[in-house]
């Protein structure tokens, strides 16, 4: 008697009939498989994309920025403030510097208030405590990039002539009752008047300070005294590729006695920044990923052992009229792996989708690699495939005389 035979064919047209008989749970079973594959190409996808989102962002802001810190009193306790008075100026012969101005947080009692004062039309504003107070040159307020809501900024003459001029954030101006210049409104620091200059609706550098009460350097001096020792720090905007090289010269040209007293911080390597961004989303979402592909792999275990236990007569019927273990084996193995690649196709098109609708949205450009949209049907097949083997273990070792009599 010749051996049984089990061909390709034969396999594949056993396992769609299969999967017909039941499409409904067929359906079901494919779906945690599209889950996984979708969230598989849609997470890469993503990953690739913002990656690009961030490095744009990168060269249009931080490549720019550089910030210059006073260690003076780390090198000198007697040394005094690291900062000369004209740093602004010593700073116009640098090539490639945008903006640039010292500015440090003002020490103030822990019980000193800041309110508005009443203003001309008879309202009056409320009063806060805790509110902190910024001083920096009309460079730093430069380099900060602000958007004025209402109002215009303090310039050099302000700076020169120690006015008592302030600018604000827009939530800082709600919370003193602020909402408007046309009133003329005025604040208190502590028993101190100012008057209010302009308010801030943003800014694209440092917004801590759009809750700060930002006062000019010179009239910060005269009130309250200079900065602690190492407590001021000198902000520059300079021109795309320039901040490395503005770096490295900074420090002489604004010390040249002294250049160790300050010390230039750089943009960080925008390669590395975005490596380390990429791999972080990339370890957190691949490990969602993950998840939904081990879900998808048990629920199409757990339905092909059923379908074993369902189909224990056909097996043996199969079994006695000449078929053995290993063809019944393939049998299951193949219709588990054509549900897992079919849930892969399917989640492959819903990642794509999932991707580009993003990206529209956002308005981005959607970046796919050709290779992931390759393996995501692959890694359907493969989780369908792994799904199946214990199930086409037990169908194999079903054996016919046991089967036909249930």
């Amino acid at each position: 008697m010749d051996p049984t035979r089990l061909s390709v064919r034969d396999a594949l047209s056993e396992a769609v009939a299969g999967m017909l008989r039941r499409p409904g749970r067929a359906a079901l079973t494919a779906l945690g498989t599209v889950l996984g594959v979708g969230s598989f190409v849609a997470v890469l996808g993503l990953t690739a994309t913002i990656s690009s989102q961030i490095d744009g962002r990168f060269n249009v802001l931080t490549a720019t920025e550089v910030t210059v810190e006073d260690v003076a009193a780390q090198q000198d306790e007697f040394a005094g403030p690291g900062f000369p008075a004209d740093a602004e100026e010593r700073l116009r012969a640098v090539a490639g510097i945008r903006s640039a101005g010292v500015m440090w947080t003002v020490r103030l009692d822990s019980a000193t208030t800041v309110g508005a004062l009443p203003s001309d039309s008879g309202t009056t504003g409320a009063t806060t405590t805790g509110t902190t107070v910024v001083a920096a040159s009309p460079g730093a307020v430069d380099a900060l990039v602000p958007t004025l809501r209402e109002g215009r900024l303090y310039d050099g003459f302000a700076e020169r002539s120690r006015q008592r001029v302030v600018l604000i954030g827009g939530g800082l101006a709600e919370r003193l009752g602020i909402t408007t210049l046309a009133t003329r409104p005025a604040l208190h620091i502590g028993r101190e008047p100012f008057t209010v200059a302009g308010i801030i609706a943003d800014v694209e550098r440092k917004p801590e300070n759009l809750l700060a009460v930002i006062v000019p350097r010179s009239t910060a001096e005269e009130l309250w005294g200079p900065p602690s020792p190492g407590g001021a720090s000198m902000l520059i905007s300079t021109e795309l590729g320039a901040a490395r090289q503005v770096a490295g010269l900074a420090p002489l040209a604004l010390r040249p006695d002294h250049p160790e007293y300050l010390k230039a911080v750089p943009p960080p390597d925008p390669r590395t920044l975005r490596s380390g961004v990429t791999s972080d989303l990339s370890s957190l979402f691949l490990l969602l990923a993950g998840i939904c592909l081990v879900i998808g792999a048990v629920g199409i275990a757990n339905t092909t052992l059923v379908a074993v236990l369902e189909r224990t007569s056909e097996i043996g019927l199969r079994r006695a009229l000449g078929a053995r273990g290993r063809h019944v084996s393939a049998q299951f193995l193949t219709e588990s792996a054509a549900l897992g690649a079919l849930g892969g196709l399917v989640g492959t098109s819903l990642g794509e989708l999932t991707v580009v609708a993003v990206s529209v949205a956002r308005d981005w450009t959607p970046v796919i690699h050709p290779v992931t949209v390759a393996a995501a049907p692959l890694v359907g097949l493969v989780t369908g495939l792994l799904a199946g083997l214990y199930p086409a273990w037990r169908a194999a070792r079903v054996e016919p005389a046991e089967a036909l009599r249930r």
